[in-house]
């Protein structure tokens, strides 16, 4: 059997389906209403942003199970022919909210919420989760490199560490999104258009005899883009060779843009190579580090003063090395009109259909955010809103640039102990009366209360 990870709706955990198949049997096909929600945020996290829903979209819309996948059901033995049959028809139809992407969002606040006949709601959970955590995850670490470092480049360069194609692929994707200037990953040029950015590797200046040929040889091939690794044997020593190769190249109508280091003190390696380019008359070549870089890092070394103008970041990037993980959730919050919730140690949830509504002190900085019932209307700007309809896309995928804009418009208005790498007090939203009461009514088992 051939399928394709990415788009299988067998790239689910087996008790979706196994669920599934009771549900089918006892006929429960009402409504429901689930969240996907971050129960706390990390401590090394001051806040998260929202990332992936493109991608969810794009799952939800073209749900159904193939004759592969129907026939891989059949011969496990595990389910009724009849509940086969059924899976053979079965499409997404529900509506979904979401926070839109770029969004800065807070623990219990819902970034996605899907109304579906309990069947399809249920089913997507595990997938919805992949898609959602993992980009969250990144772009809320690569903010925080953007943050650090607000006027250097910053290329994805983690694709190489990442686990697995698809995450290196949604990593380039969810750093772009945070601020970064593109990726080393090609593939991402032709998928979502993020612009590319390539160098060289040691084994090129190895594969030749002597790093002078190296380095004018990389320059004959890319001539718009001569970038020289220079630390192979020696930095210095290599920075020297470019201030005698570059005239030789600028005769050929070839400017050296750039040198990169990739290993060592990343600082003082930059401040001697820079006095080694300025005394050469090479000003205007940057130079651009790489190598076990992340927010931390990078802070050092500009508050170290070290001349670098752009970094490549990617392994702490790719796998947020620090937060591998979030403690994030899909959780049934409504069915068949009655709110429901779960009450688990440390693990309660509120019921209904939710909104995140956020409110601005007088200098236009976020204040607090309220979370509440979808008809109550607290003092705050409404953030989830609806983006499919009956199984459909209310409107086309948004612009990466408009995301982009989205977040620094986000991070502009949030308070400045929020935009620091320290961790600060976190801002975790009001829970509104109205809906501290259908959680009330829910433990009640009552009806009174229910969302509509």
């Amino acid at each position: 059997m051939t399928l394709s990870a990415e788009s299988s709706v067998l790239l689910t955990d087996l008790y979706q389906l196994t669920m599934l198949q009771g549900y089918f049997d006892q006929g429960m096909e009402d409504t429901a209403v689930f969240d996907f929600f971050v129960r706390r945020l990390p401590r090394q996290r001051n806040f998260l942003v929202a990332a992936g829903l493109e991608q969810v979209l794009d799952f939800l819309e073209h749900l159904h199970f193939t004759d592969e996948e129907l026939q891989w059901a059949r011969d496990s033995g595990r389910f009724s022919g009849d509940f086969i049959d059924w899976l053979a028809g079965l499409r997404f139809t529900g509506d979904v909210h979401a926070l839109p992407e770029g969004t800065i969002f807070f623990a219990d606040e819902p970034v996605l919420r899907v109304t579906a006949p309990l069947p399809q709601a249920q089913l997507v959970e595990s997938r919805l989760i992949n898609l959602l955590h993992f980009q969250i995850l990144v772009a809320s670490k690569a903010v925080r490199c953007r943050l650090a470092a607000p006027d250097a480049l910053l290329v994805d360069f983690g694709l190489r560490r990442a686990h697995g194609a698809e995450a290196g692929l949604l990593a380039a994707r969810a750093a772009y999104i945070a601020g970064f200037a593109g990726t080393s990953n090609v593939l991402a040029a032709p998928r979502f258009g993020i612009p590319v950015f390539g160098t060289m590797a040691h084994s090129f200046i190895e594969a030749h005899d002597d790093e002078m040929d190296a380095f004018a040889r990389f320059a004959r091939a890319q001539p718009d883009n001569v970038v020289l690794l220079i630390d192979t044997y020696d930095t210095e020593a290599g920075a020297r060779k470019v201030v005698e190769l570059a005239p030789r190249l600028a005769e050929q109508g070839i400017p050296v843009k750039a040198v990169r280091i990739d290993s060592g003190d990343l600082a003082a390696h930059a401040r001697r190579v820079r006095e080694i380019l300025d005394a050469g008359g090479l000003h205007d070549t940057g130079i651009f580090a790489s190598g076990s870089l992340d927010e931390y890092e990078l802070r050092r070394l500009l508050e170290a003063g070290a001349p670098i103008g752009g970094f490549g970041v990617g392994t702490r990037l790719d796998t947020s090395s620090d937060v591998p993980y979030l403690d994030c959730a899909y959780k049934l919050a409504e069915y068949a009109g009655r709110p429901r919730r779960k009450r688990s140690e440390g693990k309660a949830t509120w019921p209904g259909r939710k909104q995140v509504f956020r409110r601005y002190d007088t200098a236009g900085r976020v204040e607090a955010d309220t979370l509440g019932l979808e008809d109550e209307d607290p003092p705050g700007e409404p953030l989830l809103v609806p983006v499919m309809r009956n199984g459909r896309r209310l409107a086309p995928p948004e612009s990466l640039e408009a995301i982009r804009r989205r977040l620094a418009d986000n991070l502009a208005l949030l308070p400045d102990e929020l935009r620091g790498l320290a961790p600060a007090t976190p801002l975790h939203p009001d829970v509104s009366a109205g809906l501290r009461e259908l959680a009330r009514a829910a433990d009640r088992g009552t009806t009174t209360a229910a969302s509509s």
